[in-house]
This record gives structure tokens, C-alpha cells and sequence, in this order.
């Protein structure tokens, strides 16, 4: 469903004539006397997919937290069904009809599909686990969600694909006969065609009268999949819109509080890149083969392609994180053996990597010192001229925070992401590659990476943008490169049309026709 035209006025939602299955009245919380929430009210109605948006910090995640039972509201009242409910515990949130499905999942990599959904409720015949059964159930959940693609109750969970894996959280939430079903950026490590295939799952749900309450920060998506819109900002609720009656820039001036005058910053012009950074002939190792590449100074390079293609291992092969064993790798005309990242970043060249919890930050360590984790390796300075140093750089990633000495683990996804750019600014990289540089984070904290990445490039980094979002590769990038199945399929010029990539990346032919007339980025996505 795409958003209609923008209209001038902010539309409120109509009334509407079923009994609410949920009601949230009036929650306010409060954590050591700040308040985060206060006096939101949200209603949702069995078989409604309603969509929660809103900035990082918002206080989306703290109102459904308060609805599963992890936190205990300092004012307001929950009812489900029409009864007050009052969970003090995830036990209380699960046993009333509630389940969460986080954006990481809670699951065990080493047991089965089947223990994983059980987990610490398996059915027991006498004192041992009914295992018969217990695969019995899960295949019978797993086949109302996928019935054209089966998982096997007895596989590893940490075998199967992510989109297999959230299948496995759904089921998981359905073994509990869940009413309410909160799903928290559920689409952020999907690939386009799993989307859609999470989005079968949701309509399915639905139709079993099942309500799903729906944090994204990818508009498209929402305007896809979603009856009714509430708006989050600082805490407070700014409205709930029916998805038809508003338009994506109308969603997002109420979820920022001002206008995003351009979802992506203005192309370098051909004049302004400069001489061939890096140049790879002939390229490979165990995934990759025949890579030939060049990104210019200046420049921001996409690369695009479905899950799997490859792109993330070109990034890591660049970075001498899983090193090319074949062909030519030359950093500004000289030929280079880069073999680890620690050899990458002597050479200048910066990572910012998909997953920055697990491999771009120390969360339980200070923003000073995160920002001086790649800087370290290159030199000695005295603490005076760091601290100065970090002062500078923070502020021209435009971070948001209390001091230096803040524990980034209690920053924002967009403030975060901020820290691992001003580590590898710390750096002054030649090349700088980003993967994935916006996934979980809000429209307004986007488009501030988006301006802090051109701004790079117009300073003469070489920059390569990897990136699952194809509006935000069309918008971003100078060229793109199309990878799959570990080799660069093609490359277009700038403004290309979804199509086009995805003719690109899929091989498909019958995509091509589609592609004959361009089509921009689509607005907020």
C-alpha cells in the first residue's frame, strides 16, 4: 500500500465501532524521577495490525515493556478484554495473552526447534519431557505459519536462516495463546523476500483475531502492513492515524517535530571525485570470485543485492577480516596485502560494521573510550590531547549525550551509531566502509547519518555503502554495484529503479520490463 498524496492538515484516526482487545490509559513511567512516559494512551483490537513509531527514545519500547509485564507503570491502568491487567512480571504479561518478539532473538542456538518453543513448559509424561508431543504441537504452530516453506521441529535453531529463526519466535509466542503479539523492528536483518513472507505470517495472525502491535522504523513497511499508526515523541503520544488518511512526510513531521527538507543529501558532482582510492583486479577467496572494483576518493560506491549475495563479505575481505586469497588489492596506485583488520587500519581503512552491539562497540564502556578504540592502535597521545580529541570528534558526529564518561550501552541506536562513526573518524580514514549504517534507527537520526556520510565523502573519503534498504542505496550512492552469488552481477548509474537492481540480483528477466522507467526513492522509506 503506498501513502496517498500529502494533505495539509495532521489526520486523526476515526472512531472506531469494535470493543478495543487492549487498552493502555493514561501509562506514565518514571525511571530515578525522569519520566520517559507520560499519560500515553494506545487501544488496539483483535485482528488489527497497529503500528507504534516514533525517534529512539520515543519511549516505544518502555510502553510495550510495561504491557509485557518488564516494567510496572508509575501511573495508568492496562485492560485486556475489558479487565484491568496488572503485570509485574514477563510470567504475569505472558499468562494474560501478551508475547514480544524483540528485534534480537531470545533463542538458544544449540537445542532444537521444538525445545526452543517449549522452553520451560515442556509437556511431561510423568516426570519426563513427552518429546512425541512436544514435536507433535510445534510442527502443528509451524504449519499455520509456514506451510510452503516446513522447519522441522527437530532441526538446531542455530542452523536455520533468520527468517526461519523468527518463524520460530512466532510460533514460540503462539504456544502461550498470545491475544497480543508485539513484534520490535521484526523486519531489520530480513532480506525483501522474507519481508514479505513475515508479512504472510502477520495476515495470518490477523485472521485468527490476533492483535499485533507493530514498531518499525521503515515507513514502507508500515504503510504495507498496518490499519492504524500511533505516534510517539519524547514520551508522549502525538496522535493515532488511520494508514490511509496520512502520508509518509505527514508521519514524519509528527514522529520528528520538523521537516526533513531532503530524505537524502544532494550526489557529488562528477568534478568533485577524484583519483581511483581502491582498486581490486581479479579478486576472491573461499566466497567471493573474479571481484574487480574501483571506488574513487570522494565517491560513495553502493553495493547492493539480496541476503547472501556477498556484501558483507566484500566489506569484510576489504577490511582483512577474511582476507582475498586471489587477485590484485591497490590503496590509492600502490599494490597492498591486507590480511587483517589491524593491517586495514594502519592502511587507513574504516569498517563500520551491521551489528554494532556485538562488533562495533564495548557497551559496558564509556563513549571516551569507545571512540578511542581503533584510534589506540595507531598512536600514542597523552590523556589531555584524547580527551580533547573525543570532545571534538563527538561533537562533529552531532552525538547526543550526557558526558564522555556515559556508558554507551544507555545511548540511543542513532546515538550509537554516532560513537563507532567518531571511532573511525578518529582514524582519518582514506576509505570507509558502512554496512548497514541505519538499521534500527529512526527517521531523524537517518538522515543525520546520511548528511554525516556525504559530508565524508565530500571531504575525499572513499565511501562504500552496503545496504538491504534500496531507496537508500539509490539515494545515497554515486555508482552501484550489484552483487550475487559472490560476484558482482552489474553496476548502474545513479537514480537506477528498484528494478533494475533487482533484475540485477535475482537474474530474474521477467523483472526487467519493469525497469524501463526509473522511479525515485519513495518518500520516508
Amino acid at each position: 500500500m503506498n501513502p496517498p498524496e500529502d494533505k495539509p492538515a495532521t489526520p486523526t484516526a476515526e472512531p472506531r465501532t469494535r470493543s478495543p482487545l487492549l487498552v493502555m490509559r493514561g501509562i506514565a513511567k518514571e525511571f530515578y524521577g525522569v519520566r520517559v512516559l507520560k499519560g500515553v494512551d494506545l487501544e488496539c483490537e483483535a485482528g488489527e495490525v497497529h503500528a507504534i513509531v516514533g525517534e529512539n527514545g520515543a519511549g516505544k519500547s518502555t510502553l510495550m515493556k510495561i504491557l509485557a509485564g518488564a516494567y510496572t507503570p508509575t501511573e495508568g491502568e492496562v485492560l485486556i478484554d475489558g479487565e484491568p491487567v496488572r503485570c509485574t512480571h514477563p510470567l504475569d504479561g505472558q499468562q494474560a495473552g501478551v508475547s514480544i518478539i524483540y528485534q534480537e532473538f531470545n533463542l538458544l542456538p544449540d537445542r532444537t526447534v521444538a525445545e526452543n518453543i517449549y522452553l520451560g513448559r515442556e509437556p511431561r509424561r510423568g516426570i519426563l519431557v513427552d518429546r512425541h508431543k512436544m514435536e507433535d504441537d510445534a510442527a502443528a504452530l509451524l504449519d499455520q505459519l509456514s506451510p510452503d516453506d516446513p522447519i522441522s521441529p527437530r532441526e538446531m535453531v542455530g542452523t536455520l536462516a533468520v527468517s526461519k529463526q523468527q518463524t520460530v519466535e512466532i510460533a514460540k509466542a503462539l504456544s502461550v495463546d498470545s491475544k497480543i503479539v508485539v513484534m520490535d523492528e521484526p523486519t531489520a536483518a530480513l532480506a525483501a523476500h522474507e519481508v514479505e513472507r513475515l508479512f504472510a505470517q502477520i495476515r495470518r495472525l490477523k485472521e485468527r483475531g490476533i492483535a499485533v502491535l507493530y514498531i518499525s522504523h521503515r515507513l514502507k513497511e508500515i504503510f504495507e502492513i498496518a490499519e492504524r499508526i500511533t505516534v510517539l515523541k519524547d514520551g508522549e503520544k502525538v496522535a493515532t492515524v488511520n494508514t490511509g488518511d496520512v502520508t509518509a512526510p505527514q508521519l514524519v513531521r509528527m514522529m520528528v517535530g520538523r521537516e526533513l527538507d531532503q530524505y537524502f543529501p544532494e550526489r557529488a558532482k562528477p568534478e568533485a571525485i577524484g583519483d581511483v582510492r581502491l582498486r581490486l583486479k581479479g579478486c576472491g577467496n573461499d566466497f567471493l570470485a573474479g571481484i574487480d572494483l574501483e571506488v574513487r576518493a570522494g565517491e560513495i560506491l553502493g553495493i547492493a543485492g539480496l541476503q547472501g549475495s556477498g556484501r558483507t563479505e566484500l566489506a569484510r575481505a576489504i577490511f582483512g577480516d577474511d582476507p582475498f586469497t586471489t587477485g590484485t588489492f591497490e590503496l590509492d596506485g600502490k599494490e597492498r596485502h591486507i590480511h587483517s583488520p589491524g593491517q586495514a587500519v594502519a592502511a587507513g581503512i574504516g569498517f563500520v560494521t551491521e551489528d554494532r552491539k556485538a562488533e562495533g562497540l564495548a557497551l559496558s564502556q564509556s563513549v571516551r573510550d569507545n571512540v578511542a578504540l581503533a584510534w589506540r592502535g595507531l598512536r600514542r597521545a597523552v590523556r589531555r590531547e584524547h580527551k580533547l580529541r573525543t570532545a571534538d570528534l563527538v561533537k562533529a558526529v552531532e552525538l547526543r549525550y550526557r558526558n564522555l564518561g556515559q556508558e554507551v550501552r544507555f545511548l540511543s541506536g542513532g546515538n550509537q551509531q554516532k560513537v563507532v562513526l567518531a571511532k573511525w573518524l578518529a582514524t582519518e580514514p582514506r576509505l570507509l566502509i558502512f554496512d548497514e549504517p541505519t538499521r534500527g534507527i529512526d527517521v531523524g537520526a537517518k538522515a543525520g547519518i546520511h548528511d554525516l556520510i556525504r559530508g565524508l565523502a565530500n571531504e575525499g573519503v572513499a565511501v562504500v555503502l552496503i545496504s538491504s534498504e534500496l531507496p537508500e542505496v539509490i539515494g545515497m550512492s554515486d555508482r552501484i554495484v550489484v552483487m550475487r552469488q559472490g560476484e558482482i552481477a552489474g553496476e548502474v548509474g545513479p537514480g537506477a529503479s528498484e528494478a533494475e537492481i533487482m533484475f540485477l540480483a535475482t537474474g530474474e528477466r521477467d523483472i526487467a520490463a519493469d525497469a524501463a522507467s526509473p522511479a525515485a526513492p519513495e518518500e520516508g522509506a
